[in-house]
């Protein structure tokens, strides 16, 4: 280590370091490498494994525990959780679902939350969006349009549409829901890119659910946006499924 490098030089490497570990280990968990009860290597042999100090390992593992991956348990050591204690929503384990082929099953069930939650945040936000929510939304469908949702502008747009609709659902409760919500519309349509399922256009979906908000009325946005959540599904599963 140079002793004139920056701390936040030093503190961004070591990030990088734990999220690294973190990534490693979480996408082993949520794919079913590692099943639920599944004992981690001890903090030497895993440090030794990964080729780093016992100290990055151990915060890797915090970093897991913190989002309901493993558990430390005196005397066995640190095993993986039962998937009812994953904090599904969060955007690292929605990431790390969607770099292999997802269950089926938890794709349905993603998106069934999707089902329940969106429609009526649609209806919501066309009854309580304020003018400047409404231009976010437009902002936010013109990006869209102009980049795709194949490029890494338009998936961000995309998520700034979805997170507009939350906050203009005036509902603090609901409004906590939106970096889960955007990360799975980001991760899902990656992953539809990947593997080639992304062939149908969603923007003009999105475009009704903005028109039916901007014009106020909840019954076809919450249509609208039931329409786009159902197609979403159909090309995120796979055609056996």
């Amino acid at each position: 280590m140079n002793d004139m490098e920056p701390v936040d030089e030093i503190l961004r490497r070591r990030l990088r370091i734990h999220g690294s570990i973190a990534h490693g280990i979480g996408v082993k968990i949520v794919s079913g490498e590692y099943p639920p009860g599944h004992i981690l290597e001890g903090e030497i042999a895993a440090s030794e494994s990964f080729h780093v100090s016992r100290t990055a390992y151990r915060e890797a593992v915090r970093i897991l525990a913190a989002k309901g991956l493993v558990e430390a348990r005196p005397k066995t050591g640190t095993r993986v959780s039962e998937r009812s204690k994953w904090n599904l929503l969060d955007p690292d384990i929605l990431s790390w679902i969607f770099e292999s082929e997802p269950d089926a099953d938890l794709v349905s069930s993603l998106f069934e939350l999707r089902g329940i939650v969106e429609p009526r945040v649609s209806a919501l936000a066309a009854t309580r969006r304020t003018a400047e929510q409404v231009e976010r939304m437009a902002r936010a469908l013109e990006i869209m349009e102009a980049n795709k949702l194949t490029s890494e502008a338009g998936r961000a747009a995309d998520q700034d549409f979805h997170a507009a609709l939350l906050d203009a659902s005036g509902n603090p409760f609901l409004i906590s829901l939106s970096s889960g919500i955007s990360a799975a519309v980001t991760w899902t349509t990656i992953y539809k890119a990947r593997v080639k399922r992304l062939v149908r256009d969603a923007i003009p979906d999105h475009r009704d659910v903005y028109e039916a908000v901007a014009a106020g009325d909840p019954f076809a946005a919450h249509a609208a946006m039931k329409h786009l959540v159902d197609m979403a599904l159909q090309e995120t599963l796979p055609p056996s499924a």
